[in-house]
């Protein structure tokens, strides 16, 4: 348990990817705050066995994290709460599917808020803490469209692609300091996520649901396979080691060679 009371604060965690880094980060002995959406029943039970698997507390704080002052305030809660923050993964995020000249401009300013500006709050909030106790990991879930585009997308490309610009920057003012920043980016995973913009995929492609998995997400995989949520958590736990400590400012592809071409 290489992570025995380390705080991690992880966004987007009572599902998908978020709950995967969670779940992993707990295994190496993580105190885990947790922040989503979902039953509260579940998230209970899910935060129950966080705690059971690190044997220490773990907690949830709700926050909505389109608004500037949440993102603030999640972090300070997180440090009253699990007495630290050593290690923020911002994870949480939103899609819409739909061409550019008709792409609501309210879904526009979700998707920016939550996948861009969140992660930015996040930064602003925490670099300071982890810069005074000299160590700090912070990483986001980017995804392959920070690197290639696709149709009917424009607001999550133009999000991710601000994502890993944020990264490289955050990592080169942190150098040196005992905190490095990383982007993780996963192709096709499946999660609620990916499941939920099956149907406006369908809608704007105008295909079955099973032509939108088979010919437009799996295959621009070359494995032909999804990546699953355990192999990302996977590195977010790597580049959490001290023999990761001169990765910064990179971008981590779990894309099933997606990238590759």
């Amino acid at each position: 348990m290489f992570l025995k009371n380390r705080v991690a604060l992880v966004t987007g965690s009572t599902s998908g990817i978020g709950l995967a880094y969670a779940r992993a980060l707990a295994a190496e002995g993580a105190v885990l705050v947790m922040t989503g959406f979902g039953d509260p029943a579940d998230i209970e039970t899910q935060r129950r066995a966080l705690s059971d698997a690190s044997g220490q507390e773990a907690f949830f704080i709700p926050a909505d994290l389109s608004l500037m002052e949440s993102n603030r305030a999640l972090v300070h809660a997180a440090c009253e709460q699990a007495g630290g923050l050593d290690i923020l993964i911002a994870n949480a995020g939103v899609q819409h599917v739909e061409a550019i000249d008709t792409f609501p401009a309210e879904k526009w300013e979700q998707i920016i808020a939550l996948n861009l500006s969140s992660p930015f709050h996040l930064m602003q909030t925490a670099i300071p803490l982890m810069r005074a106790s000299g160590w700090g990991r912070i990483i986001v879930t980017a995804s392959i469209h920070s690197q290639v585009a696709s149709p009917f997308k424009s607001a999550y490309v133009a999000a991710k692609h601000g994502l890993l610009g944020l990264v490289k920057t955050a990592a080169l003012e942190t150098a040196g300091t005992g905190i490095t920043v990383n982007a993780i980016s996963p192709g096709y995973v499946w999660t609620p996520l990916v499941e939920n913009q099956i149907p406006d995929t369908m809608k704007a492609r105008n295909m079955t649901r099973e032509q939108v998995i088979r010919d437009i997400l799996l295959a621009a995989q070359p494995t032909g396979q999804f990546v699953t949520a355990e192999q990302v958590a996977a590195m977010a736990t790597f580049l959490c080691r001290d023999e990761a400590e001169q990765i910064t400012g990179a971008n981590q592809m779990i894309d099933g060679g997606y990238t590759a071409r």
